[in-house]
């Protein structure tokens, strides 16, 4: 049996074979970089700064009302993981809630809870527990007026 390269029919078909396969290539990698381009293109500056932070947009929402000024890295990106912990744990707990928002048991639970989060959450410092208490209270009212308006429960 001869070797391959010995063969010089096949060697030449897979040589001329390979311009083609670059070319292919250098296509399909430009066309999926025209879509690439047009997706972020396509985005608002919500979704952009999303995906520029790794967080679906309920969780940058989260995170914006959780943020503080002159975090470190670090801190920062404690918050960052808290917003995605907090909205998963909310998510969770409200799934099996109906209507939270419309009765005063439920809405104290889900303050509660949120308030207990935070408070294991959050870093201290830099979050005093005041700043923690004010924090929670803002993301309770941006939770019952998403859940009152019927946003909450789609992303649960």
């Amino acid at each position: 049996m001869r070797s391959p390269i010995l063969q010089p029919a096949r060697s030449a078909a897979l040589y001329f074979s390979l311009p083609r396969n670059r070319e292919k290539d250098r296509t399909a990698i430009e066309e999926t970089f025209r879509r690439l381009v047009e997706l972020v293109n396509s985005l608002d500056e919500e979704q952009k700064r999303a995906a520029e932070e790794g967080l679906s947009e309920d969780e940058l929402a989260l995170f914006d009302l959780l943020q503080k000024e002159n975090l470190g890295k670090s801190e920062r990106e404690r918050v960052k993981q808290a917003s995605q912990d907090l909205l998963a744990s909310l998510q969770d707990r409200l799934r099996g809630l109906d209507r939270f928002w419309e009765k005063e048991q439920t809405k104290a639970d889900v303050e509660v809870f949120i308030l207990d989060r935070l408070f294991e959450a959050l870093p201290t410092p830099p979050f005093t527990p005041k700043e923690k208490e004010e924090v929670a209270r803002q993301v309770y009212q941006h939770v019952w007026q998403q859940a009152a308006s019927g946003m909450f429960s789609e992303a649960a």
